[in-house]
């Protein structure tokens, strides 16, 4: 069983930083697809970033290409998400997910394992 453990969150103001980190552990094959989620009050979860391991092909969100980068640490078996020029609109729980994928990157589809999750809020 995918076991993954988020943290970093917090709250900054509007124009600020923030970086994630999600552990990953538990499992007996190597998720190759890591990625981030958020889901805001009242919203459903989007996909934000998603990085295939073995190949570093990665995915953004059109919301957050420019401002978040998605990078791994295959030794620690962590991914990050560092979270530039923060909006109002990027307010939501974050969650760190797993998955698996035999194509040449991963969609927000491959992701089944999931983290508690970590809040991010935006203030001005």
């Amino acid at each position: 069983q995918v076991q993954l453990v988020e943290s970093g969150g917090g709250s900054v103001q509007a124009g600020g930083s923030l970086r994630l980190s999600c552990a990953a552990s538990g499992y007996y094959v190597v998720p190759d697809c890591m990625g981030w989620f958020r889901q805001a009050p009242g919203k459903e979860r989007e996909g934000v970033a998603a990085i295939r391991r073995s190949i570093g092909s990665i995915r953004y969100a059109d919301s957050v290409t420019g401002r978040f980068t998605i990078s791994q640490d295959n030794a620690k078996n962590t991914v990050y998400l560092q979270m530039n020029s923060l909006k109002l609109e990027d307010t939501a729980m974050y969650y760190c997910a797993a998955g698996f994928t035999s194509r040449g990157s991963c969609r927000w589809t491959d992701f089944g394992y999931w983290g508690q999750g970590t809040q991010v809020t935006v203030s001005s």
